[in-house]
C-alpha cells in the first residue's frame, strides 16, 4: 500500500534524523575495561606501544606511574589481550624522576623511549628486558608559567623527527597550551629541540570547571592528532573522559613543523567513570589502547576503535 505524502515525508524525516545521529555519535569501544592497577600508585599515567607478542594475539605496552617518592615504582610492562592482562614491574636505572605522566617510543630506534615528568623533564630511555636505563635527560623548551604536563608524542615524517607535548590546562580559565618542535639527539643521546610552535586547545568534552583539556596525545603516521581529555573530582572520583580528533601535524623534509588544531574538536569516544590518561593509536590498526589513572580506584586498560 502506498502511504499518503504526509506520512512518507514523516518517515523520510525520521530516517534522516536517525542517520544524522549515527554519523555524529561517538565511536564505540571494541574491548571492555580490564583492571591493571589496584590503587593510586599503580594507575596508568601514560602508555607507549612496545610491540605485539610472538603469536600476534596480544599487545605489549610500557606504562608510567605518577609516583613521587624515592623507591616507588615508575615503570611497568603490560601484556594486554581481551580477557586478561599480565603486569610486570620494570627496574628504573638512573636519575629517578618525580611524577611521570607520559611515555612514547622513539621511531626507528628499537627499545628506546621518551618519558615525561609533569614539570617538563624528558628522559631518554633504553629498555632491555626488565630494565629501563636512563641514557640522558633534558628540560623541555619554553615551559610556561604554571605548565603541568601529562602528554608527549613523537612523529617521524620525511626522515625528520618532531615532538608534541601539552600543558593539561584546567577548565575554561586555562585551556591547554600545545607545543610542537623539531627534535634530534646528540651523539650521547640527549634530546635537543628546535623552534617551538605554541597553540591553544580547549576540549569539547568534558566541560566541567577542572577539565584537563589534554591528558595525553597520540599521533598517527599520517599526522592525525588524537587527544584524551579528563575530569577529576578527587581521588575517589567521579571521573569522566573523552577522546577527540584534535588536528594534524606535518614535518617537512627540511624539518619544519606545522601544527593545525581544530577550532571545534570532534569527540569520537566518551568514557564516563574513568580518567583516561593514556591514549596510543596502534600501528597498522584503527584501534587505540586506552589507560586510566582512577586514583584510589586503580588503573584500567582497554582498546577502542578511535584511530
Amino acid at each position: 500500500m502506498k502511504l499518503p505524502i504526509s506520512q512518507r515525508v514523516a518517515c523520510l524525516s525520521a530516517t534522516t534524523v536517525a542517520l544524522a545521529a549515527l554519523a555524529t555519535a561517538p565511536a564505540h569501544a571494541d574491548g571492555s575495561w580490564q583492571k591493571v592497577g589496584s590503587d593510586a600508585r599503580t594507575g596508568v599515567s601514560g602508555l607507549a606501544y612496545e610491540g605485539r607478542t610472538e603469536d600476534g594475539t596480544a599487545v605489549r605496552a610500557l606504562v608510567v606511574h605518577d609516583n613521587k617518592l624515592a623507591g616507588q615504582q615508575r615503570l611497568s610492562r603490560i601484556t594486554h589481550r581481551e580477557g586478561s592482562d599480565d603486569v610486570s614491574l620494570l627496574t628504573w636505572d638512573g636519575a629517578e624522576p618525580v611524577d611521570l605522566e607520559a611515555i612514547e617510543a622513539v621511531p626507528g630506534a628499537r627499545g628506546e623511549f621518551m618519558a615525561l615528568a609533569s614539570r617538563g623533564i624528558v628522559y631518554h630511555l633504553k629498555v632491555t628486558g626488565s630494565t629501563a636505563t636512563v641514557i640522558d635527560y633534558s628540560p623541555l623548551p619554553r615551559i610556561g608559567a604554571g605548565d603541568n604536563f601529562e602528554s608527549f608524542a613523537l612523529v617521524s615524517q620525511n626522515g625528520k623527527l618532531a615532538a608534541l607535548w601539552a600543558d593539561r590546562g584546567a577548565g575554561a580559565a586555562r585551556p591547554s597550551a600545545v607545543y610542537a618542535a623539531p627534535m634530534t639527539f646528540t651523539p650521547w643521546g640527549q634530546p635537543e629541540f628546535g623552534a617551538v610552535t605554541r597553540k591553544s586547545y580547549q576540549a569539547a568534552y568534558p566541560t566541567d570547571g577542572a577539565t584537563r583539556h589534554i591528558s595525553d596525545i597520540s599521533v598517527t603516521e599520517s599526522g592525525k592528532v588524537t587527544v584524551s581529555s579528563a575530569a577529576d573530582a578527587g581521588d575517589d572520583g567521579p571521573f569522566d573522559s573523552a577522546v577527540s580528533q584534535a588536528g594534524t601535524v606535518t614535518v617537512t623534509a627540511t624539518g619544519k613543523v606545522r601544527l593545525v588544531l581544530a577550532a571545534t574538536p570532534i569527540v569520537i569516544g566518551k568514557f564516563p567513570q574513568h580518567k583516561v590518561e593514556g591514549v596510543e593509536c596502534l600501528p597498522g590498526s584503527s584501534e587505540a589502547l586506552l589507560g586510566t589513572d582512577d586514583e584510589n580506584l586503580g588503573g584500567y586498560l582497554r582498546t577502542a576503535s578511535l584511530c
